[in-house]
């Protein structure tokens, strides 16, 4: 294992047990999510962003959107790994008037740049976004962190049509590939397959990796950033709900999950024990 690799499976392991201890907080939530999510934020806030921790505003840092506001305590735990956030501020999650509520608030969170929740808005705002920096001359990236039940929106298909036409190759979409929504599998709530097919059909220049696997997150991050055709890019990542704690990832229900109060702490050991072992 390369030393970037062994530093990025560190700040994974650090933002799943961070997502765990903010779950444990309400003892519910969108935590499947966040710990299939834990390896491309570790990657996105670990080595492709450019942002300075304490300014969260700066001119220049590339802005990262949550479409999908319920993967606020991916996000948080991400935040915190980044310095954004203390780390002191997890205990205060989704409670009142604290600044990590469950879904993503743009006017609460620092470094959160959009209130997510209605699926489908991100990507629209997403080609606003790279529209209006290309316009200013500013070379930063905008990322649109989305899931795979948005691809039922039809907004987000007349968007990724616009940031085609417009050449936006300062967009990045990140689509979280997990097959899971409210209603149940994603693939039986609205079929999207073949997504390659159709995203490239669209324009779009398209990688669809494993999720959960670093080295691969870390090559279609950098091929992203670093592609020299003037066209917008999407990665699609499969991911496992609850990686990382088997008995959540074996959970048929794990959209938003009920976890008994002993299994918070059951989870936590599970981790370190196998974060321990990979050494």
């Amino acid at each position: 294992m390369s030393d970037e690799i062994s530093i990025l499976a560190d700040r994974a392991y650090r933002i799943r047990r961070f997502a765990l201890r903010m779950g444990e907080v309400q003892g519910q939530g969108y935590i499947g999510q966040a710990l299939g999510m834990a390896d491309i934020l570790a990657v996105a806030y670990g080595h492709a962003l450019n942002f300075r921790p304490d300014d969260p505003k700066w001119e220049g840092r590339d802005r990262f959107l949550l479409s999908h506001g319920h993967y606020a305590i991916a996000f948080y735990a991400a935040l915190i790994e980044a310095g954004i956030l203390p780390e002191a501020e997890l205990e205060t999650y989704g409670g009142d008037d604290s600044r990590l509520p469950m879904s993503g608030m743009a006017t609460y969170t620092p470094g959160m740049e959009m209130s997510g929740g209605s699926l489908g808005q991100g990507l629209p705002i997403a080609v606003g976004m790279a529209l209006a920096l290309r316009q200013k001359g500013n070379p930063a990236f905008v990322y649109n962190c989305m899931s795979d039940g948005e691809l039922d929106e039809g907004s987000t298909w007349e968007a990724a049509l616009s940031a085609s036409h417009f050449q936006l190759a300062n967009l990045i979409t990140l689509v979280d590939v997990n097959n899971q929504q409210a209603d149940g599998n994603s693939t039986k709530v609205l079929g999207f397959e073949p997504l390659v097919d159709k995203w490239a059909s669209f324009g779009w220049h398209v990688q669809r990796i494993d999720g959960n696997d670093l080295p691969a997150v870390l090559a279609a991050f950098d091929k992203a950033r670093n592609l020299p055709q003037p066209r917008p890019r999407v990665i699609l990542f499969d991911t496992k709900m609850g990686r990382g704690v088997p008995f959540l990832e074996q959970r048929e229900k794990n959209h938003f999950m009920n976890v008994a109060a002993e299994e918070w702490q059951h989870a936590i050991e599970l981790l370190d024990a196998a974060h321990a072992a990979r050494g």
